[in-house]
């Protein structure tokens, strides 16, 4: 009996805003590096998320561990965008003094 050795496409797709997906589900390839870099095994990781299916984490993982400059990279880019994201919502809606108009306005129904 031989085995067959065949490519197999990673298990990782961009969505519409270029996030990049695990597997078909919602769960991010950010999400899945950050718990393997936290030492989550890839059981761990999978109990953790049940959508995603052992062999894809295990095929990400991988993905991961021989492209670490790459994935570096988007994970930066990611951080940026998060960061340009907080930015311009911070400047829409000013964050400052929140918690005191709620309470006031709780306050006002009340009375």
């Amino acid at each position: 009996m031989s085995l067959a050795f065949e490519a197999e496409a990673v298990p990782l797709a961009a969505d519409a805003d270029g996030v990049v997906r695990v597997g078909g589900t919602r769960v991010t390839l950010d999400t899945v590096v950050a718990a393997f870099a936290e030492g989550a095994t890839a059981e761990e990781i999978v109990q953790q998320y049940p959508s995603l299916n052992l062999a894809d984490v295990y095929h990400v993982i991988g993905y991961c561990l021989r492209r670490p400059a790459e994935v570096e990279a988007y994970l930066q880019q990611r951080k940026q965008q998060a960061q340009q994201a907080r930015t311009l919502n911070e400047a829409r809606f000013d964050p400052r003094g929140v918690r005191d108009r709620l309470l006031a306005r709780r306050g006002s129904k009340g009375a």
